[in-house]
């Protein structure tokens, strides 16, 4: 995943050279593939490769098209094929992706980008019309930040020099919080108010200092894919996973995949090995790298991911989680971290898996995310009840009702509530529906400005006169969009992210077919596990749904008790009005006395008090006044050696 940066200074003055350096600098281990940069009186962009693929490793960036604009692009362009027939006349043999993209632009404008598919992120500078533009793929895979000024704009792949490098002070943003608490913020936002995020399927253009924001993809309600038998929908999914996968094996370096043992993981690995098999592919191979904790309750992992590596001839990679759950790591950041959601508890893992990743000179790596978001893991039959009561088919309905109270386990008349319950306005669902429920720690008076409730409901107001499952499936997207705005690449080894399950074609086929076909009462996953027959083994797909892993974040909090104790005696969380710090606490306690708790929920809320803390020790932030000092491990244990 290269990196991308620059600055433009509206007033006229030539871009600060040092400036361009110090972003260099700050965004090397990204982009560790060498440094080439534009400047053009007051406008400077930067880029820095970490080349993936054959294609990359020619490519020169930035890159002045025929018509003179000015691009850095950082991406994979899976429709290469396509778009080289279109443009043929206006490229010279073996393009790169880049060169495309750059002829792309040239015929169509911003109307090129609709027709781009892959992961990708790209910034255009027009010299004559003085136009700078941003614009990302459909799922927000890749990033563009960018901190808008009065007399500048600053720009850059990664968020963490646009806040360190500006000397500026910054306010957090409540909105990005609340998103924090209940799902993820949405994508535009970040935790500061001056920074924005370029969003998902959108452009950006800067005009005389201004941001214009337009949407160049969305899904169209109209889209319709309707066969006769079964068979012809498991022949299309299968064509259009194969493809997914692929897509994603385009690489001149070895790929690793996560292999965790479920249906998800599991399907890539197995489509990925027989495309070698059967068609080849660029990447000189495909391994595994697996993860278990045998003490997690309920935890089978280690049970399942050895029938791939039996099927493949091949034991992949292994990292024991219980063994790092078990050390008694500290919380606090140890490093600058512009995004809050991460604990230094979780660096033991991170740095045995970034050994492989770079012991097995491994520059891309496949991850199941989507899967179970996208194809019927998580069976809720509420949306395909409602479209049912709003097409008045009773009899239909009646029926359904019964397999799934059967399969649920629940009466009927429960599975009808919820059901006419999700089709109420959302001012009145938010205050009788399960999901809708605050946590109790959340301050009324922070949950009731920033409409807590509504986030936690997953709905759109746009989506008009959609049926439920429409609604369900399209604000899925935007939900895993949001996510994946906020997904921070690892530290300790550079690696690209592939994520099969979320390729465009995909998601488009799954939006539209019947949702009969991934919704089945007794059939989890229907349609993939009928597909797959065959391709994946088969306790695989018989296996049930796999478990959170809450052991290991409970043993990080039991063992660093006594730090959050000192903590969250005057927690930021609670004089910023986020959070009731006597609340707070009895959650901690009675999750720590096992009792039932939202586990990530408290995980979120110590995060971003750690997160605070080290913001306000930075001088990053002007919301706090006389912030409490920042309480670490270390600290702690001085303390307690000085009292002895």
């Amino acid at each position: 995943m290269s990196v991308q940066a620059g600055i433009w200074n509206f007033d006229g003055k030539p871009v600060d050279r040092k400036l361009l350096i110090d972003f260099s600098e700050s965004l090397r281990q990204q982009g560790p593939d060498g440094e080439s940069s534009y400047v053009g009186g007051s406008i400077g962009m930067l880029y820095r490769p970490f080349h993936t693929t054959a294609e990359s490793r020619r490519e020169e960036q930035p890159y002045v098209s025929r018509r003179g604009y000015v691009l850095t692009w950082d991406g994979r362009l899976d429709n290469r094929g396509q778009l080289i027939a279109d443009l043929r006349s206006e490229l010279e043999p073996e393009p790169t992706d880049v060169a495309i993209v750059a002829a792309a632009f040239d015929r169509w404008e911003t109307d090129c980008f609709h027709r781009i598919v892959g992961d990708w992120a790209v910034a255009i500078w027009k010299p004559e019309k003085r136009e700078l533009i941003f614009a990302i793929d459909y799922m927000a895979v890749r990033h563009i930040f960018y901190y808008l000024k009065r007399d500048r704009i600053w720009w850059s792949t990664d968020l963490a020099p646009l806040v360190l490098l500006s000397g500026d002070k910054f306010r957090i943003d409540d909105d990005y919080i609340a998103g924090y608490f209940t799902h993820d913020p949405d994508a535009h936002l970040t935790p500061y108010r001056e920074i924005r995020e370029v969003p998902p399927g959108q452009v950006v253009r800067i005009i005389n200092g201004r941001a214009w924001v337009e949407r160049y993809w969305r899904f169209s309600p109209k889209s319709r894919i309707r066969y006769k038998t079964d068979a012809e929908y498991e022949e299309h999914f299968r064509h259009v996973f194969r493809q997914s996968v692929q897509r994603r094996l385009r690489s001149d370096s070895p790929i690793l995949a996560e292999l965790s043992g479920g249906l998800d993981s599991s399907s890539i690995v197995c489509m990925a090995d027989d495309i070698l098999a059967e068609e080849g592919a660029q990447t000189p191979r495909l391994d595994t790298v697996s993860s278990y904790d045998k003490a997690e309750p309920n935890g089978d992992d280690w049970l399942y991911f050895p029938k791939v590596e039996g099927k493949r001839g091949r034991v992949g990679a292994h990292i024991d989680v219980g063994r790092l759950g078990s050390s008694p790591a500290p919380l606090e950041y140890s490093e600058f971290e512009p995004l809050p959601g991460y604990l230094g508890s979780g660096q033991p893992l991170e740095a045995d898996r970034a050994a492989v990743v770079r012991n097995g000179g491994y520059r891309a790596v496949l991850s199941g995310i989507g899967g179970d978001e996208f194809t019927g893991g998580v069976p809720n039959p509420s949306a395909l009840l409602g479209d049912l009561i709003l097409q008045f088919k009773f009899l239909a309905l009646a029926r359904q009702l019964v397999a799934w109270s059967l399969v649920k386990r629940r009466p009927w008349v429960h599975l009808l509530g919820q059901a006419l319950g999700d089709l109420l306005p959302t001012g009145v669902s938010q205050y009788v529906l399960k999901h809708a429920k605050i946590e109790p720690w959340i301050e009324k008076d922070f949950a009731k400005r920033t409409k807590f409730a509504k986030r936690l409901l997953d709905v759109d107001e746009h989506f008009g006169l959609w049926l439920p499952t429409r609604r369900s499936y399209i604000g899925g997207v935007l939900l895993m969009a949001n996510r994946l705005a906020k997904w921070k690449s690892p530290v300790l080894a550079s690696e690209e992210g592939r994520y099969p399950y979320l390729d465009q074609n995909f998601i488009e086929f799954i939006l539209s077919i019947p949702t009969s076909q991934l919704l089945r009462p007794g059939e989890r996953r229907s349609l993939m596990r009928r597909s797959l027959a065959g391709l994946v083994p088969k306790e695989i797909l018989l296996r049930g749904t796999k478990q959170f892993g809450a052991r290991t974040p409970i043993v990080a909090m039991e063992k660093n008790l006594e730090q959050l104790q000192t903590i969250f005696e005057m927690p930021l969380i609670s004089s910023l009005g986020y959070v009731n710090r006597t609340q707070f606490f009895a959650a901690l306690r009675a999750a720590r006395n096992g009792k039932e708790t939202h586990i990530v929920h408290l995980l979120r809320t110590i995060s971003l008090e750690f997160w605070l803390r080290d913001l306000a020790s930075r001088r990053l932030i002007h919301d706090v006044v006389g912030a409490p000092p920042l309480v670490t491990a270390a600290s702690l244990q001085r303390q307690a050696r000085s009292v002895t």
